[in-house]
């Protein structure tokens, strides 16, 4: 089943980008903070 994002859902990931990246030193520091954020919710998925 294909999942149908909604346009105040990318909104809101977009703002929380920005949050994320408004607290980063460098690029790889926001890389980093994104991907913990990526590894978290593929492992609440599997539960």
């Amino acid at each position: 089943m294909a999942e149908v994002m909604t346009d105040k859902q990318f909104k809101t990931i977009l703002e929380m980008v920005d949050m994320i990246l408004d607290g980063c030193k460098d690029l790889a520091e926001a890389k980093e903070k994104v991907q913990k954020l990526i590894e978290n919710q593929s492992g609440k998925k599997d539960e």
